[in-house]
């Protein structure tokens, strides 16, 4: 039986879900900061705004989107001064959304819908458009990240935005292609304690396909100071050569330690002679993604500081990952915590038409079909040689039950450790995880927040304990939260002294929305800031710290 069978069973299955369908309806923007209503109490040393980006307009017209990933960039403000909220909210003036607006209609291609061909062009004009690949979309939904010192939106195309952090004003557009030799770079960048921001882009061309590290400076290190954006000083540390030249792996994170960065290149495959096909046969782009389990997941380790990839090859069973929880270096071994699944055809699944089904039965059935994403464990043995003995396992710690053992010169195989208890299962399994980041990233750690998913959007807040596997948990029916994020109070002396924020949404109430304000250690509700709005269910979120 597979793995994911064997979880499904453990896994309860749910029964009466309610419908979620108000949450992924469009919604109008506001522009300028009202006041919300503040029950308990929001601490007044937290000073500063919580961004928060998603898709947050799902028609243009007569024309409606497919996939949940197609809306429209909407960005949030939540700012937290003195104990008082505001809140504030902006549409992203993409050129995807300004060219949408003007023609009333979907003009230009998204992840899942495919923007059709002008009807006022004549029949061989319309034929001949089918042949041009569309260009990517700077419709950059997915997070806010931070390149020397400024803060962009950003999906997972070669186009980011700057953005105005206090007045969610849209800046210029940047071009990834225009610094270095890429064509996509992800929303999940990883930072330094120097302030170079790292991220992970692809690049084909007659060489074949490569998946790049990119390092961009700390500001000081290129002295550019203008208002502008600014990339200069971005480099190519490492290429890592697809091992499948024609399928290459889908990403959307990529591991960071103090002295290494890990690709995992994943069974997630993009079929390329379909994306060049695709546009002919008018299909969307979430169609030439595959889940093909018959590979393996291979880790490629590569030096932060030298760029030098490893040459020995780490491997596990078929899995996928899309969110990383934190990495750290062990007396010679790598230790990776992630979020995964056995199952990758989830993606293409979170379509409108999915997420608005009717409540029981139907929705019922959508969820449980879905697979549930667990926290793993992984450990890379750092120091691989001819000397290694075979068959052995070469995770000789205490602390560690992942294994790995070589099973030829050069090839290292992997088994995880499931970083939960069966305690775990009954909220869905977790996602969107979040770590004190300042302080632990790139080291060990104990603890790490994140979302339970016990409907197909996410019903509870989480604490994971990593040593001892236990968790506290925020859980209220009807009550839907966003991705959790960690803010270290000033006299931190604790990794978990701070507060977690999360926006809760809900469907069964019309704009009634608030901000949670949850005590990082205990977990128990501090205070909540009312605002009389609707949000849709959105993707990521950053606090951005006023001095």
């Amino acid at each position: 039986m597979s793995t994911s069978m064997m979880l499904a069973k453990r896994c309860p299955q749910a029964k009466g879900l309610e419908s979620v369908a108000p949450l992924v309806n469009s919604v109008e923007e506001i522009p300028d900061p009202i006041p919300t209503t503040i029950k308990g109490t929001v601490p007044t040393w937290i000073n500063g705004s919580f961004l928060r980006n998603g898709p947050g307009k799902f028609e243009f017209g007569q024309d409606r989107y497919t996939h949940w990933f197609d809306g429209m960039a909407m960005m949030h403000r939540f700012h937290i001064s003195e104990g008082n909220v505001t809140y504030s909210s902006r549409f992203l003036r993409s050129d995807s959304y300004t060219r949408n607006s003007e023609m009333n209609r979907i003009v230009v291609s998204e992840f899942g819908t495919l923007a059709m061909p002008d009807p006022c062009k004549n029949i061989f004009a319309r034929f001949f458009s089918r042949f041009q690949i569309p260009k990517a979309t700077d419709n950059a939904n997915v997070h806010f990240v931070k390149y020397k010192g400024d803060y962009f939106v950003s999906t997972e195309t070669n186009y980011m935005r700057r953005i105005d952090p206090q007045t969610l004003e849209t800046k210029e557009k940047v071009d990834w292609s225009q610094y270095v030799a890429i064509n996509a770079a992800t929303a999940h960048p990883h930072y330094d304690r120097q302030g170079a921001t790292y991220n992970m882009g692809n690049s084909y061309g007659k060489g074949g396909f490569f998946y790049n590290i990119i390092r961009v400076p700390p500001p000081e290190e290129t002295g550019v100071s203008e208002d502008c954006a600014d990339l200069y000083g971005a480099k190519v540390l490492c290429s890592i050569r697809a091992s499948e030249p024609r399928k290459p792996s889908y990403y959307h994170s990529f591991v960071m330690s103090e002295n290494y960065i890990v690709f995992v290149e994943q069974p997630i495959k993009l079929d390329l002679l379909k994306f060049m096909l695709y546009r002919i046969q008018g299909k969307s782009f979430h169609k030439v993604m595959s889940w093909e389990p018959r590979y393996d997941t291979i880790f490629h380790l590569v030096d932060r500081h030298t760029g030098k990839e490893s040459e020995v090859k780490y491997r596990a069973a078929a899995m996928f990952t899309l969110h990383q929880i934190n990495a750290f270096e062990d007396n010679g071994l790598l230790v990776m915590d992630m979020c995964c699944g056995d199952d990758g055809e989830v993606i293409g699944d979170f379509t409108l038409e999915n997420l608005r089904r009717g409540p029981g039965e139907e929705m019922d059935k959508f969820y449980n079909s879905l697979c549930r994403n667990l926290p793993r464990r992984y450990v890379l043995p750092l120091h691989v040689d001819k000397s290694t003995p075979l068959d052995q396992n070469l995770v000789t710690s205490q602390n560690y039950k992942a294994t790995a053992k070589m099973t030829k010169p050069g090839e290292v195989y992997l088994t995880h450790e499931e970083l939960h208890d069966d305690e775990l299962l009954k909220y869905g399994g977790l996602e969107f995880p979040q770590i004190n980041y300042e302080r632990c990233n790139g080291r060990p750690y104990r603890y790490f927040y994140s979302c339970g998913f016990g409907h197909v959007f996410s019903d509870s807040l989480l604490k994971m304990d990593v040593h001892t596997k236990e968790l506290k948990v925020w859980r209220y029916p009807g009550l839907f939260p966003s991705e959790p994020v960690f803010v270290a109070s000033p006299e931190a002396t604790e990794e978990d002294d701070g507060v977690v924020l999360s926006v809760i949404i809900t469907p069964r109430e019309d704009k009634s929305t608030f901000l949670l304000v949850l005590d990082a250690k205990t977990f128990n509700e501090l205070g909540r800031a009312e605002v009389p709005v609707n949000i849709p269910y959105g993707t990521h979120g950053v606090f951005n710290l006023m001095g």
